[in-house]
Parts: structure tokens; sequence; C-alpha cells
């Protein structure tokens, strides 16, 4: 098993067990531009999605962590929020189909950098006209590192999301900074843009 995967199964049973469903700072930023048709991919235990599906949204919740998927999808059976949760392996999951907005906090730097930039061009064909892009990841500067599997990970350059969508419209642009274990930090960048 991928050691990332690995990793968020550990942490996201411990949420579950410990009834821990807050949203992250990343997920409470992006919650109110979701509306419509909504993809939400590696959304892990899905807080953003359940949150966006009570307020209205239409949902796909993709991860690769079967704990995850299991409880958002009784959690949208319970609610009868109507939340299609996939489980995928997201690096190689193709998107079909349009969406009003599409989601990718903190997924694509768990990949190799070929096939995140891939998954990322993905996400910007199939944004409908005027929809929007989330995207969150990790930056150079991170040296927390434990999340990751060593076969593959992709740092990015502080600003090579917003370069990526310098066609479209940012929305908003922001760097964030977080301890992290051992005197480590985590470097993040997010980028709202949304597609002319």
């Amino acid at each position: 098993m991928n050691r990332s995967v690995e990793f968020f199964d550990t942490q996201f049973r411990k949420q579950i067990a410990s009834g821990d469903f807050a949203l992250n700072p990343f997920e409470s930023l992006a919650l109110p531009f979701l509306r419509g048709h909504v993809l939400d991919l590696g959304c892990g235990l899905g807080n953003l999605s359940i949150a966006a599906a009570r307020k209205g949204a239409r949902m796909v919740a993709v991860d690769a962590s079967l704990p995850a998927i299991v409880h958002i999808t009784d959690v949208s059976r319970q609610e009868n929020l109507g939340v299609t949760a996939i489980l995928a392996d997201v690096d190689a999951f193709r998107i079909a189909g349009d969406y009003d907005t599409i989601v990718a906090i903190g997924l694509l730097m768990f990949m190799p950098c070929p096939q995140a930039l891939g998954l990322l061009s993905d996400i910007k064909q199939h944004i409908a006209p005027g929809g929007l892009a989330i995207v969150n990841v990790l930056v150079e500067g991170t040296t927390y590192m434990d999340m990751f599997d060593p076969r593959g990970y992709c740092l990015f350059g502080a600003h090579d999301i917003e370069r990526h969508f310098a066609a479209w419209k940012i929305e908003l642009a922001r760097r964030d900074s977080f301890d992290a274990p051992g005197g480590t930090r985590k470097e993040f960048s997010t980028v709202v843009a949304r597609k002319p």
C-alpha cells in the first residue's frame, strides 16, 4: 500500500473514533465557494463535501481511503444528502463530465510531479465556463515529510499554481505556514481561480 494512503487511513480512523470532523482552515476557506455540481478530489473524511451538501451543493467525493469513503457514505445516507462517494486511486483517476467547481485540497503533492500536473490539467478541462478550481498544495520550504511516499511526491514552487491558472481570474491566492512535528514546517499555497 502507498505510504501516504496508510498515513491518512490511520489518521482518519483516529478522527472517526474521536468524532473529530471539524473543517480544516483550507476547507473553511473553500466552503463559501461551493455551489452547484462539485467534485472534491482527495476529499479525505469528506468534511467539506458533507458541509457543502448540507448547504445544497451536489457533491461527488473521491478518495483512496476506504475508512473515509465508508464514513462519507454513512453520513450521506443518515442525513439524505445524496453525496456520491467514490473509492479510487486519485492519482490515476480521470474526471468525466464538467463541474461547477472542482476542489483539490492537499492532494496533488502526493503524486509524482508529472502525474500531479496531468491531473491539474484534467481539472482545468472539466470545469464549466464561469466555474471554479480550488487548489491547495504543499510547496517548497516544507520540511515535514512523514506523510509522503518516498516513491513519488511533488512539492510545487510557491507561485506554480497561480501561474498554472494565469489565463483565469484569480479570486484568491494565499500562502500559509504551519508548525509541524519535530520542529518541521508545512508551507502551503491555496488558489481559487475562475474559468473564463
